[in-house]
């Protein structure tokens, strides 16, 4: 700093405050510190910052091993809102959403000296795994049901869900069904209870509900079987890779969508439009999700004490309408 002093010709308490972005810098002075640190290819220490701060300007993030859209996205989304506001981001991923591995995770973040800690929480042991976080380390989870007590970010699944379904019964479909994903994630029976209660508001049958992976192969075999039922009109899926499955297994089985059939999804993957028809599903805003876990996170971080409320953000989804939802055909 000293020699980028001597070579601007301004002491080092100048060049600090450019570093700094101090707002009561001539813009000659700043200029021409800026061009020194260029010639002397200067880069601030870092590490020594975070001695004299206590601060790393760092921020941990657990994730976990998985090529699923929704949290991938969510990663994407929360590391990209990091950037823009000027942190660095460690990343600790697990295999298995348990107790323990999320713990270990959380302990390598905090030994690496993170600011605060941001949790992709699909499953409730995420959530009880950061209650047990080193005391005053602030930490906010992104997902789940918001029943955690525990400060969240999280689309509103529920809400989702009943749009979707709306959308289908106010096309005329007299019900409407439901392949779901693994019911032990707080976000899949969300998207249930939201498919259940609308279905009842109405007054419609409700189908019993059929579960498995968040993947395309668990949508087929589903699909084939809502396939062999005449009656079924209109099918309502807890994400777009599940619709994948089953725009599939109707085809193969000979039933038209949106013709015979209606099929939505949930997630709005990019390649969402792109199906064959392309798929009306609800669109969850993931870059929206990170942004207000960053804002979350950095207002528990200026507490002095620490201290994080049980606050819940939620996101609030919204239909995006393709051709593979339309009225039944006429009986």
């Amino acid at each position: 700093m000293r020699d980028v002093a001597k070579l601007a010709g301004v002491s080092h308490q100048t060049v600090s405050r450019v570093i700094n972005e101090h707002p009561h810098v001539r813009a000659e002075t700043r200029e021409r510190v800026l061009a020194a640190m260029r010639s002397l290819n200067y880069r601030r220490n870092l590490a020594a910052r975070t001695l004299a701060t206590r601060e790393s300007h760092t921020l941990g993030i657990v994730g976990f091993e998985t090529t699923l859209f929704g949290p991938e996205s969510m990663l994407y989304g929360i590391e990209s809102a990091a950037r823009a506001a000027g942190y660095l981001v460690s990343v600790a991923t697990v295999r298995d959403l348990s107790h323990r591995p999320v713990l270990e995770a959380v302990d390598r973040l905090v030994q690496h000296g993170v600011d605060g800690i941001i949790a992709i929480a699909p499953k409730h042991a995420v959530t009880t795994a950061l209650t047990h976080a080193p005391t005053g380390m602030p930490c906010v989870a992104v997902g789940g049901d918001g029943q955690a007590g525990f400060p969240t970010v999280r689309v509103d699944n529920a809400a989702g869900a009943r749009l979707a379904t709306r959308h289908l019964l106010d096309l005329g479909h007299a019900t409407v069904h439901h392949v779901a994903g693994p019911l032990d994630w707080p976000e899949a029976q969300s998207r249930v209870d939201g498919w259940r209660e609308t279905l009842y508001a109405a007054g419609a049958v409700v189908p019993p509900v059929t579960a498995g992976w968040w993947d395309a192969a668990a949508g087929y075999e589903q699909g084939r079987r809502l396939a062999a039922d005449p009656t079924v009109t209109a099918v309502f899926c807890a994400n777009d890779r599940i619709a994948l499955g089953v725009l599939r297994a109707m085809h193969e089985s000979g039933r038209r969508v949106p013709g015979d059939v209606s099929v939505t999804g949930f997630d709005d993957m990019p390649d969402s439009g792109y199906f064959l028809p392309p798929l009306t599903t609800v669109h969850q805003d993931f870059a929206e999700l990170g942004r207000r876990a960053l804002a979350l996170l950095l207002r528990h971080m200026a507490v002095a004490d620490g201290a994080s409320p049980p606050e819940d953000v939620v996101v609030a989804p919204r239909v995006v309408a393709r051709a593979s939802a339309g009225p039944p055909r006429p009986s």
